[in-house]
C-alpha cells in the first residue's frame, strides 16, 4: 500500500485528532490549506503538494504513523460484544474542524467516545448531522457578537455516507406529526468507535423538513422536538437497520430520551405486554442528566407533543395523549408540560449526574417526583465527568510528559513522578507553554473583526477564562469593582494578564452583553492592554488557553456548574484552578493544588445582588494576597518555589482522577455491566 492510500485511510479516522504526529503529516502536505480549513486533514490531503508525497523521509513518517494506527485499531475488544453500548447525544465536540457542538455537553460526549475507543470497549454513538453546525462567531465594531452558519461540505471532511446493499444512501423513516420523514446517515470513525449522524436534508423531504437537522439549538420548540424525535427514534431505527443490538442504551441528557419510546414500540410489536416491555427497557437503559438550571430541561407543551408524536403513537397502537404521562411528574395534571428529563428518569435503570455535587443537586431538583423518598434516596447517582487527556494535552507538552511522566495517559500513579522533577525543569515547562499561548493570542487578535491593542508579556502571570458565556458563569465578575481590578491587572511590579474566549447563545442578549463589556474593558487604558478577548472560540483556542494559562478562572453561581470540565484540562500543563467550589472542583480541591473562591460547597447561596459582590471580594482578596504574591515571589535562582509546590500538587493529583479514561471505566463498572439475563448491574 503506497503512502497516499495510507494517508487517505488515516484522514478518515479521527484517531488523528489525539495523535499530533498524525496531524503533523497532513500539516506538511499543505500548511496553508490545513490552517485555513481548521486543521482538517481531509482538506489538506485534497490539496496535497506532490513534492511532499514523493519525499522519502515523509513516506517513512507515514509508514511509522500508519503502523501505530493499525496496531491501535486491530487490538481485540476488552469486553465481549454482548456488553456493547449505544450512546445517544445531541452534540459532539470532536475537533475544531467539525462544528457539531455548542459547549461542555458536546465536548464531554466527544471525549467519552474517544475514551471508549482507547479502552477497547464495544461502543457505538448516535447524533445529528448538523450541516450548518453551531455558529461561527464574529463581532461588529461595537463588540456585539454576530453569527454566521457556513454549511459543511461532507466531501471535505471525515464524514462517510452510510449506504445500503445497493450502494445507495441507506434511508430510514421517522414519524413526525402526521407524516413520515426520510432520514439518511453519515458515519464518523473515532478510533475504534463509530458515530452515526442523522440527516433530514435529503429527498424526498419537503423543504422545511430538510432543515430540521441543519443547526444546533436554534429554531422554535417545534423544531426542537422534531430534532429529538429524529435523534431518539431515528437513531435507534438506524442502528437496527445496520444490525446493531446493543446491550445498554445510554441517553446522555434529555434530548435523546425518545429512545425509550422507540424501544417500547419495538418490544410491544414483538408481542411483549406494555408492562413487560417497560421492565425490559428499564433493565437496559442508562440516563445522564447534566443541567442544574431548571430552564435547561426540555419541556414541550402538551398540544405540541401530541401533534408531533401522533405518528409514533399510532405505531404504538395508542393515542399521543396516552404517552404524556411518561414525561410528567404528576400524570393526572393535564396542564403539565412533557419534560424530557422525566421521560429519561422514568425509563432508566440507572441515572446519574456528572459530579458529586451535581448528583446531590439533581436529587434535590427532582425530589418532588419521588414524594415517598428522602432526598438522599432519590435514584440519581453520579459519575464525575473527565476529559480525554490525549486530545487536550498540548503537542508541545507531550515530550516533557513522555520523559518525566511516562504512562501519563493511562495511569494515576505515573503522575506521582512529577515530585521528582527539578524546580528549574518544571518552571521551564510552564514558561514554554505560557510563551506559546502569548505568541498565539498576539498573532490571532491581529486578524480579528474587533480590533484590540493587547500588551501581553510571556513572563507575566496569565489567567485564562474560556467557556460558554451563559450568564450564570459570570464572566465579568472580576470587573465588579473596576478600579480594584485595574490595580491588580496593571500593577507595574506584579502585573496580571487576562485572556478571554467564549460564545453566547445567539438568542442570549445578556451573554452577548457580557462579551461586549469585556471588549470595552480591553480598550480601557486603565488596564494597560492586559485584557484580551479572542474571537471565534473553538476547540483549538480552548486547547491553547488551557495549556498556556497559569491560572484557570471559574466563577459560576453555585450550584449551576454541572461539572465544568475546562478546568480539568489545565493541570497536565502545570496550570492551576482559581474557582468557586462548584461542579468538579469540590472533589478536586485539597487546599494545596489551587484556590477556592469564597464559601465551601455546602454553604447556601444568597440572592445574586448580595452574592455577586461578595464573591468578587473573595476573588480580589485571593489574587492580592495569595495568587499574585505566590507567582512573583522568587528564590535566589529566580524560581517561585511556593508556586511550584502547588503546581506539583495539582499535577500529581488531578489529571488522571478527572480523565475520561477514569470516567468511562466508572460507567463500564457501575452502569454498563450486563448480567446473563441482560440487566444492567453494578460489577
Amino acid at each position: 500500500m503506497d503512502s497516499l492510500k495510507k494517508l487517505e485511510l488515516l484522514s478518515r479516522n479521527l484517531w488523528w485528532s489525539w495523535n499530533p504526529d498524525a496531524l503533523d503529516l497532513f500539516r506538511r502536505l499543505n500548511p496553508d490549506v490545513f490552517v485555513a480549513s481548521g486543521n482538517n486533514p481531509v482538506a489538506a490531503l485534497l490539496a496535497a503538494d506532490e513534492r511532499v508525497l514523493r519525499d522519502g523521509q515523509f513516506a517513512r513518517s507515514v509508514e511509522e504513523v500508519y503502523e501505530r494506527f493499525r496496531s491501535y485499531m486491530d487490538a481485540p475488544n476488552s469486553l465481549g460484544d454482548e456488553r456493547s453500548t449505544a450512546y445517544f447525544c445531541m452534540e459532539y465536540g470532536l475537533h475544531e474542524s467539525l462544528r457539531l457542538y455548542a459547549g461542555g455537553l458536546g465536548v464531554l460526549a466527544g471525549d467519552h467516545t474517544k475514551a471508549a475507543s482507547d479502552l477497547k470497549i464495544p461502543f457505538v454513538a448516535v447524533g445529528l448531522f448538523l450541516r450548518d453546525g453551531y455558529f461561527k462567531q464574529y463581532f461588529d465594531d461595537k463588540g456585539w457578537q454576530l453569527a454566521e452558519y457556513p454549511a459543511v461540505d461532507p466531501t471535505e471532511h471525515v464524514f462517510e455516507p452510510v449506504l445500503d446493499e445497493a450502494g445507495d444512501p441507506l434511508m430510514i423513516q421517522v414519524p413526525i406529526g402526521h407524516e413520515s420523514i426520510s432520514v439518511r446517515a453519515w458515519r464518523v470513525q473515532i478510533g475504534r468507535t463509530t458515530l452515526y449522524l442523522l440527516d433530514t436534508d435529503t429527498e424526498p423531504n419537503r423543504f422545511e423538513l430538510r432543515h430540521i437537522t441543519r443547526r444546533l439549538y436554534s429554531g422554535n420548540r417545534k423544531t426542537r422536538i422534531q430534532q429529538e424525535l429524529i435523534l431518539g427514534v431515528g437513531g435507534l431505527r438506524l442502528l437496527r437497520a445496520l444490525g446493531h443490538k446493543p446491550a445498554v442504551y445510554h441517553m446522555n441528557e434529555g434530548h435523546c430520551a425518545f429512545v425509550a419510546l422507540e424501544l417500547l414500540r419495538e418490544k410491544t410489536r414483538e408481542g411483549m405486554s406494555w408492562e413487560d416491555a417497560q421492565s425490559w427497557i428499564r433493565s437496559r437503559t442508562v440516563f445522564t442528566t447534566h443541567t442544574p438550571v431548571w430552564a435547561g430541561h426540555d419541556r414541550f407543551d402538551p398540544g405540541l407533543f401530541t401533534e408531533q408524536l401522533h405518528g409514533l403513537a399510532s405505531e404504538l397502537g395508542t393515542g399521543a395523549h396516552d404517552l404524556l404521562h411518561y414525561g410528567r411528574v404528576d400524570p393526572s395534571d393535564h396542564s403539565e408540560a412533557f419534560t424530557m428529563t422525566i421521560l429519561g428518569l422514568n425509563f432508566a435503570n440507572k441515572c446519574n449526574g456528572v459530579s458529586k455535587l451535581n448528583g446531590h443537586v439533581a436529587r434535590a431538583q427532582w425530589a418532588h417526583k419521588y414524594p415517598d423518598r428522602d432526598v438522599s434516596e432519590v435514584p440519581i447517582a453520579h459519575v464525575t465527568n473527565g476529559i480525554h487527556l490525549p486530545s487536550w494535552t498540548a503537542p508541545r507538552a507531550i515530550p516533557f510528559l513522555n520523559q518525566h511522566v511516562p504512562g501519563w495517559r493511562e495511569s494515576a500513579d505515573a503522575w506521582q513522578r512529577v515530585w521528582d522533577v527539578s524546580d528549574d525543569t518544571l518552571w521551564a515547562y510552564r514558561n514554554m507553554l505560557r510563551k506559546a499561548l502569548i505568541q498565539y493570542v498576539s498573532q490571532r487578535v491581529q486578524s480579528q473583526s474587533m480590533p484590540q491593542s493587547p500588551n501581553l508579556d510571556p513572563d507575566v502571570l496569565t489567567i485564562g477564562f474560556a467557556r460558554r458565556f451563559a450568564t450564570y458563569k459570570r464572566a465579568p465578575l472580576i470587573f465588579h469593582d473596576i478600579e480594584r481590578a485595574a490595580r491588580i491587572l496593571a500593577d507595574i511590579d506584579r502585573p496580571v494578564q487576562l485572556i478571554y474566549a467564549g460564545k453566547a447563545h445567539p438568542a442570549d442578549d445578556d451573554g452577548k452583553w457580557f462579551i461586549q463589556r469585556i471588549f470595552e474593558i480591553s480598550r480601557d487604558t486603565a488596564f494597560d492592554g492586559r485584557v484580551v478577548f479572542v474571537e471565534g472560540y473553538d476547540m483549538e483556542i480552548g486547547r491553547m488557553l488551557v495549556s498556556g494559562s497559569d491560572v484557570w478562572l471559574n466563577n459560576p453561581r453555585r450550584p449551576y456548574e454541572a461539572s465544568g470540565t475546562s478546568g480539568q484540562k489545565v493541570a497536565a500543563h502545570g496550570g492551576m484552578n482559581l474557582s468557586i467550589l462548584d461542579g468538579w472542583w469540590p472533589e478536586g480541591y485539597n487546599g494545596k493544588n489551587g484556590w477556592a473562591i469564597g464559601q465551601d460547597a455546602s454553604a447556601s447561596y444568597k440572592d445574586p445582588e448580595i452574592q455577586d459582590p461578595e464573591d468578587a471580594g473573595f476573588l480580589y482578596e485571593l489574587l492580592e494576597n495569595d495568587v499574585v504574591p505566590a507567582f512573583y515571589s522568587r528564590d535566589e535562582a529566580g524560581l517561585p518555589t511556593e508556586w511550584l509546590k502547588r503546581m506539583r500538587e495539582a499535577m500529581a493529583m488531578l489529571p488522571y482522577q478527572f480523565s475520561a479514561r477514569r470516567m468511562v471505566n466508572d460507567y463500564v463498572r457501575d452502569f454498563y455491566f450486563v448480567d446473563k439475563e441482560g440487566d444492567v448491574v453494578a460489577a
